[in-house]
């Protein structure tokens, strides 16, 4: 009797399941018929049009392409922006396991621009090296800024980054002895948090220290000012990927918190200005540099991309009319390998000059005006392993600051995602679910051990080319090959220019006695 009832269960069962697969396979014809119909007639997609339903696989594939790529089809030193060797590094570093590799080097060395190292026959003993030596910026300041760190965090704005992202970031750049530069979103308290040196960034927009008209706030500035952990004040006249662009913040990213921040309203897309409204000439930069350090007392500089170098003599022209007082604190210069969150192609690709031009270009120009001392150089874009930092020290850098080294640090895997609030990482989405993936106290601790292993690294570069600490190291230290497939000195590919008295005669300074 019960076996009677179970087989007749089972038949009622197995009925009603082919009776929904039937369903299903009914309904799943119609959706077919739909999307056929809607092919054929629509008019924007000639492979829609002319291959209905299949064509639209194309899509998808191309879409699933980037990743397929990424971890099935390019090589290690193939993928770009950063390919997998760079990332590996990083993440090693960053988790401090071991980095040491088997075998031997798959990166080829005759290739033009491939960097490579002089090492000493003497290399510098371990117990004979130093620290990196301490350099001071801003000596006309009230409150210079003194420091040793030599890897620094650059500008990621909160709003671009999530909240436990720049937390981590804040507190892994105190335990290491670094800066960390605020980018141009403004002041939060995320970024106080960790207790870390801060670099207060100042826009296009002006974000957390502009007036109702989006102009430069006196009184917000020193408020800013007043917060201990804000050491230096950096003016940022373009950067790397968008020259030229200001920067872009989805309405989705605009929070209540953020717009607080800002300034802004909330839910509205953030565009920032191309150019600074009060900024139109390099007599008018001076000007806005030397009013932000008589309000805070800080050293202040600029970032910029180079582009042009007229500009850059006129400048210079103009600090030796008014006096090295008045020159920046410092230049930050970004390559145009830089990197951002959301930028037109256009201008990602084919506008501002790589580092590898720009850096020596600006460091060759203050030798020759007699500003080295006075202006220090930090070096952005791209520079995200050791020997990428020990180049840039090579070609006068006397800082390098990574913006994307220490988001693979925070767990980044270039899902190229950052401008869709969907980062699969939580490092630049404000998608809570997204965001409680990021643990700011394990990610801080990456951020730390980052930065530390580059130091170690970048010293190993420089004891074995028989120098005592990393700032030693010069354009005699390093070689570069080029289009024959030979290599060639540094130092012969840039020359070093020395200083030579310019007749400033010419230049007619407009606010002689200023600050």
């Amino acid at each position: 009797m019960e076996l009677d009832l179970a087989i007749r269960f089972l038949v009622i069962a197995a009925d009603s399941f082919i009776g929904l697969v039937l369903i299903a396979l009914v309904l799943f014809v119609i959706y077919l018929i739909g999307l056929y119909c809607i092919d054929v007639t629509q008019t924007k997609h000639a492979i829609r049009r002319n291959y209905p339903i299949i064509g639209r696989f194309r899509y998808a594939f191309e879409h699933l392409g980037e990743f397929f790529r990424q971890y099935f089809f390019a090589m290690d030193r193939e993928e770009l922006p950063f390919n997998r060797a760079q990332r590996s590094w990083v993440y090693r570093t960053s988790k401090n396991v071991d980095s040491t590799v088997a075998f031997g080097s798959t990166r080829p060395l005759n290739v033009p621009g491939t960097v490579m190292f002089m090492n000493c026959i003497f290399p510098t003993l371990t117990e004979d090296a130093v620290e990196p030596r301490r350099i001071t910026i801003g000596p006309y300041c009230h409150e210079p800024y003194s420091t040793t760190s030599l890897f620094n965090i650059s500008g990621m704005s909160y709003g671009a980054l999530s909240a436990p992202a720049v937390q981590a970031l804040s507190q892994g750049a105190a335990k290491a002895g670094v800066w960390m530069n605020t980018g141009e979103g403004g002041l939060s308290e995320h970024h106080l948090q960790g207790g870390c040196d801060l670099i207060f960034q100042i826009g296009t927009a002006k974000y957390g220290v502009r007036d109702k008209d989006g102009l430069l706030d006196d009184v917000k500035l020193k408020t800013i000012a007043n917060y201990p952990q804000v050491k230096m004040f950096e003016i940022k006249l373009s950067q790397g990927a968008k020259p030229g662009k200001g920067g872009i913040l989805p309405a989705e990213k605009v929070t209540s918190e953020i717009s607080k921040v800002r300034g802004i309203p909330e839910g509205q897309a953030s565009i920032s200005p191309n150019g600074h409204p009060e900024i139109r000439s390099v007599h008018e930069l001076l000007d806005m540099i030397n009013r932000v350090r008589r309000i805070t007392g800080k050293p202040v500089g600029f970032k910029i991309v180079i582009g042009g170098s007229e500009w850059l003599d006129d400048l210079f022209h103009a600090i030796q009319q008014r006096g090295e007082e008045f020159a920046p604190d410092f230049i930050t210069i970004d390559g145009a390998e830089g990197g951002t969150g959301a930028a037109p192609m256009s201008l990602m690709d084919y506008v501002g000059l790589p580092l590898a031009e720009s850096l020596p270009l600006v460091v060759d120009k203050l030798c020759e005006y007699g500003l080295r001392e006075r202006v220090k150089v930090i070096a952005s874009g791209k520079l995200i392993n050791a020997a990428d930092v020990a180049w840039a020290i090579c070609l006068g850098a006397d800082f390098v600051t990574s913006a994307r080294g220490f988001m693979f640090a925070l767990g980044c895997i270039q899902a190229l995602r950052c401008n869709k609030n969907t980062c699969p990482t939580g490092i630049t989405t404000h998608n809570p679910k997204l965001q409680k993936g990021l643990v700011v106290s394990e990610k801080a601790e990456r951020v730390k051990n980052y930065a530390h292993n580059m130091m170690h690294y970048v010293g190993i570069i420089a004891h074995s080319c028989g120098l005592k600490e990393p700032r030693e190291l010069t354009r005699h230290h390093a070689r570069i090959v080029i289009q024959s497939g030979q290599s060639i000195l540094l130092s012969e590919l840039y020359p070093e220019v020395a200083y030579r008295t310019h007749n400033t005669s010419a230049v007619t300074p407009t606010n002689r006695g200023k600050s």
